[in-house]
């Protein structure tokens, strides 16, 4: 550590050595590292990913279509394991070129579908079965209106709190009073909204409460960062009431499960409803 203050270079190169935890797959230009052809299963959705909470928004999405009784929201999920690279072979760059989880195939129609970003997944599914965003244009866009804002917020979260609260290799105040301030005041933005409403975007549960629901719900819980007492969750009160509901739901806690592959539970990959019972 050095106490003499950065001076960035008139041009910035890459500095392989430069530490984190995920240094080792970090680099600052995109495509394939290596051929890897991705697995497909039986049904026409095939989703690659990994239990994070961005993977979870979809996981959840699909049971919950699942719960329905949408037999044609069936899918199976592979696992992409960020840590060894996978995002980076041949097969998962094709689907997603910013080799970022999840990613979506969609193979019921008679030319694949390539879905990648959650908040596009969230909203090709919602689409595709008609569930979980209105029809109607002033509710929908409600409903659009705070899915944007979490895809928006999540860089704050994960890419900036989470990064240099979590897993830089030094602990620095300023980026991290920085971004503790931005997470409280998006918790304070939806602890005001949830004040109002039962849930983020009215009275009705859709894909904005399953967006948002990975996210601020493990944080809440302390399952991301181990930042709870840090974060002050516990004064959020009605985010406790939201994240506590929402946890509740049976498709949410088989879809926290899918490509899961650490702690009580893990489930690698998700072929059929049968593999819940194993």
């Amino acid at each position: 550590m050095s106490d003499q203050p950065y001076q960035p270079p008139k041009v910035w190169t890459w500095d392989k050595g430069n530490g984190g935890a995920f240094a080792h797959i970090n680099r600052p230009e995109a495509g394939a590292t290596h051929d890897k052809v991705l697995p497909v299963g039986e049904h026409p959705l095939q989703l690659y990913s990994l239990g994070t909470p961005n993977g979870v928004k979809v996981t959840i999405m699909l049971e919950e279509l699942l719960e329905l009784g949408i037999a044609e929201a069936e899918y199976d999920a592979w696992l992409i394991n960020i840590g060894e690279g996978d995002q980076f072979g041949s097969g998962f760059v094709d689907v997603n070129p910013n080799s970022k989880i999840p990613a979506l195939l969609d193979r019921s129609g008679s030319t694949p579908v390539r879905v990648f970003e959650s908040g596009s997944i969230l909203v090709h599914l919602a689409e595709k079965f008609g569930q979980f965003l209105p029809k109607e244009a002033a509710a929908r866009t409600e409903v659009l209106n705070w899915l944007f804002w979490q895809v928006g917020s999540a860089a704050f979260l994960g890419g900036g709190f989470g990064h240099f609260y979590a897993y830089a290799p030094e602990k620095m105040a300023y980026p991290i009073n920085r971004y503790a301030m931005e997470v409280k005041r998006q918790l304070d933005v939806l602890d005001r909204q949830l004040a109002e409403h039962r849930f983020i975007a009215g009275q009705h549960y859709s894909i904005a409460d399953m967006a948002a629901w990975p996210w601020y719900g493990a944080l809440l819980n302390n399952e991301v960062y181990n930042a709870a007492e840090f974060l002050d969750v516990q004064s959020y009160q009605h985010v406790r009431r939201w994240t506590d509901e929402i946890a509740q739901r049976p498709a949410v806690q088989r879809g926290k499960r899918v490509n899961k592959v650490r702690g009580s539970s893990p489930m690698p990959e998700r072929h059929s409803a049968a593999d819940f019972l194993r």
